[in-house]
């Protein structure tokens, strides 16, 4: 007699061991908990911008370094990454066919949001301390 939980699985995620929803529902959730994270720290930015629009390189530069600002700065940085990582894997996986084609991309991706983050991380830091 099969057992609740297998019941409850498609035959091909039966088949592979991943179940009806694999790890999906984790995934949905960061986008939604990054997601409602970047609202606020994008006013923030933006509205910074605006007030900013039109200052020197010098006071640009010493409003990053405001312990303050350069902690924003680095959320914003690092979540809206973050953000663009898990929104362009479930991109990735629901428009790419070939297995091969996806994991390389999927690596690519991976790659490039970590090192475009960690440089612009790298320079907020540079700049504030």
């Amino acid at each position: 007699m099969a057992s609740p939980r297998s019941s409850l699985r498609s035959p091909l995620g039966a088949v592979r061991g991943l179940g009806s929803a694999k790890d999906g529902t984790h995934h949905w959730w960061l986008q939604r908990v990054t997601a409602i994270a970047l609202v606020p720290l994008t006013i923030w930015f933006l509205a910074s911008l605006v007030v900013l629009s039109g200052s020197s390189y010098e006071v640009f530069t010493a409003w990053v370094a405001q312990p303050l600002v350069a902690v924003l700065l680095g959320l914003f940085v690092g979540v809206g990454f973050w953000h663009l990582k898990l929104g362009a894997q479930v991109v990735i996986e629901d428009y790419i066919q070939a297995e091969s084609t996806k994991i390389i991309v999927s690596m690519l991706v991976n790659f490039a949001t970590v090192l475009l983050g960690a440089a612009a991380i790298f320079s907020i830091l540079k700049i504030a301390i």
